[in-house]
């Protein structure tokens, strides 16, 4: 019997020290994760859409999670759902939902389509459709909305104006002729 590794058509990685070749795992060959696993009840992350595939149930794949425990910092181009559950401190640019959890703290500057804070963000953020403020939700710092909603116990503070309505005059201030 040869000792000489196989050629397997794929990439091989050498074991330091032996120099022999191990075939690095396919992705077809990760097993799937089931939908619920490792997730507690009524949390965001059991919120995430799922989506049946080849391989069964898994999480969309433009899905981009901060786990709890977890921190992040950098940019981020685009995605179509953000969860965060730990700490992130980026710049989102191109993503259409945003989901902060009970733990998760934003720090920066997000544009997206729809957001939903249960945690805190801190930075600059704008929201052309739905901005939604749970109980126990904290936003702060310069707020650009389409629509918005806040739940009893969601605190809003800083900078706060609907899109399109800086040239809009406010029905508090008299108007002159």
């Amino acid at each position: 019997m040869s000792e000489k590794p196989h050629d397997l058509g794929f990439a091989m990685k050498v074991r330091p020290g032996s120099g022999a070749k191990v075939p690095l795992p396919r992705v077809a060959d990760v097993p799937p994760v089931s939908a619920d696993a490792g997730q507690a009840p009524n949390s965001v992350g059991s919120s995430v859409e799922r989506t049946a595939g080849p391989r069964g149930n898994e999480v969309d794949r433009r899905t981009l999670i901060i786990g709890q425990g977890m921190s992040l910092v950098g940019e981020v181009s685009s995605c179509d759902r953000l969860i965060v559950e730990g700490s992130i401190q980026v710049t989102l640019q191109k993503c259409q939902h945003v989901i902060i959890a009970e733990t998760g703290v934003f720090n920066g500057d997000a544009s997206t389509e729809n957001a939903d804070v249960h945690g805190r963000f801190e930075g600059e953020l704008v929201v052309r459709k739905r901005l939604l403020i749970r109980a126990g939700g904290h936003v702060s710092g310069t707020i650009t909305y389409g629509e918005i909603e806040i739940e009893a116990g969601g605190v809003i503070s800083g900078t706060v104006e609907k899109a399109g309505a800086a040239n809009v005059a406010s029905p508090l201030l008299p108007l002159s002729a």
